[in-house]
């Protein structure tokens, strides 16, 4: 798989990037069987749809990624780019995911982090496709083998990958199979059923 290069990037590493940093995106776990305690990532088959995470800001410390897969309930792969992230928070956080039914979409919109509190997680693992936002890296280490990088989880040897001690996003917009993290915490929780029309745009 290849990683789109970052665009716009000054001494600190911050500007417009795709599929570059990975936010946490941190998802309830009604939603996508969340790990409340326990070690991650963990391996599950992934649902035929995919959901959307926005947030107004990210703060993320211990960060690595490189490319992966995530497997559906019939065998079939999809090519992701897989995030570790040892502590985040999340400023207003959003996540929508809309499947079809036989009584037409039904969506499911979930908001928190939107007072003085932000959301958490920790020991994020993410399987995404897409993702916007302006990233600031501090001590960024691009082209690092997959097999070194600077968090407990690790991708193959020979694969490529980028690390850094700290991520920070501000807009960010993802589209993800995955995500898992050992503790998640969603302060003031707001879960609404939609149509589908309402999502985190």
């Amino acid at each position: 798989m290849k990683f789109p290069s970052i665009r716009k990037i000054g001494s600190s590493h911050a500007g417009r990037i795709a599929l570059v940093a990975i936010p946490t995106g941190v998802v309830s776990a009604i939603l996508m069987g969340g790990v409340a305690q326990g070690a991650v990532p963990v391996s599950f088959a992934v649902s035929g749809s995919q959901f959307k995470i926005t947030s107004s800001q990210l703060e993320g410390t211990g960060f690595s990624q490189y490319s992966g897969t995530a497997k559906g309930s019939e065998g079939e792969k999809h090519s992701v780019v897989m995030a570790n992230i040892k502590d985040a928070t999340l400023a207003d956080l959003c996540q929508s995911a809309v499947t079809d039914t036989p009584m037409g979409k039904v969506g499911v919109l979930i908001t928190a982090g939107g007072g003085k509190e932000p959301a958490s997680a920790k020991n994020l693992q993410i399987g995404m496709t897409g993702l916007e936002g302006d990233a600031e890296f501090k001590n960024i280490r691009i082209g690092v083998d997959a097999s070194d990088v600077n968090t407990k989880e690790k991708g193959d040897k020979g694969d490529f990958a980028q690390d850094s001690d700290t991520v920070s996003i501000t807009d960010l917009k993802q589209d993800s199979w995955t995500t898992t993290a050992s503790v998640f915490t969603l302060k003031d929780m707001k879960l609404k059923l939609t149509d589908g029309s309402e999502t985190c745009d």
